[in-house]
């Protein structure tokens, strides 16, 4: 597939994990990518396997000048942007959610929700003069009680920002959507031995996901092929929202 032919994405933290895995498989459908990333030398790295198609700039989400400026290269370099991929974020770890201080909260709201909100304020005059559209990578903890308070809380909010957002601008032709991964193979997970192979007994199709899974959604949203879909929230999770099922807990196991 070629959907992304003559077309433009930024993507926010690409240096590595879903935001890398998201870049290439927009690279692949002929698509040229700007990858931030707060640590430059890996946003330097994938830019420099994907080759001339893409531009790599260090940016921290939390600066809006960093935000302005990635965005302006992105005019000068391609001379155009069609797709926002708010991939940046993080858990930032607290106490117990009662004992949260209001630092703590700051914290996570900045990286998650605020920066978002601030990436789509920059790059938007430029998706309005092309009709384009912006992808945010929130999580199921938006939409469970998975635990991480303050984590969830914004990643809940990206997906109320983004419904209004959809609201507000679908009558001039940009679309706003919202990709829910469940756990995915990351390198976050890399000093947690063992962690992702208990956590496969909690998704019905049998493991966790891996960064192309959320890259081909996004590749999805951020096309054509997505051009009456907005508002939307995609949960890419293995299943993890089905919750236990009669026949889990059942002691024969499930059928078949």
């Amino acid at each position: 597939m070629r959907r992304y032919d003559e077309r433009v994405a930024l993507v926010t933290a690409a240096g590595q994990g879903i935001g890398k895995a998201v870049a290439e498989r927009i690279a692949a459908e002929g698509g040229s990518v700007v990858i931030t990333d707060l640590d430059g030398d890996r946003a330097e790295a994938v830019a420099s396997e994907i080759g001339e198609q893409a531009l790599a700039i260090r940016v921290d989400v939390t600066s809006r000048d960093d935000i302005d400026e990635a965005v302006a290269a992105a005019i000068e370099r391609f001379g155009r942007l069609d797709l926002l991929v708010n991939n940046a974020g993080g858990c930032v770890v607290t106490s117990r959610p009662e004992r949260t201080t209001v630092d703590e909260w700051h914290r996570q709201l900045d990286v998650t929700l605020i920066s978002a909100a601030q990436c789509i304020q920059a790059a938007l005059p430029h998706l309005l003069a092309v009709r384009g559209n912006v992808v945010t990578i929130s999580s199921v903890n938006a939409l469970g009680a998975f635990g991480n308070v303050e984590y969830s809380a914004a990643k809940a909010g990206q997906q109320s920002m983004t419904q209004n957002f959809a609201s507000r601008y679908g009558s001039s032709g940009v679309r706003f959507n919202v990709v829910a991964p469940g756990t995915i193979r990351t390198p976050n997970w890399d000093n947690q031995p063992g962690t992702l192979e208990k956590f496969k007994a909690m998704y019905p199709l049998g493991r966790v996901g891996e960064p192309e899974d959320i890259a081909a959604a996004v590749a999805f949203l951020g096309s054509a092929d997505a051009s009456w879909i907005t508002g939307l929230t995609l949960p890419v999770e293995g299943g993890a929202l089905l919750g236990p099922t009669l026949l889990d807990l059942s002691p024969s196991g499930p059928a078949g």
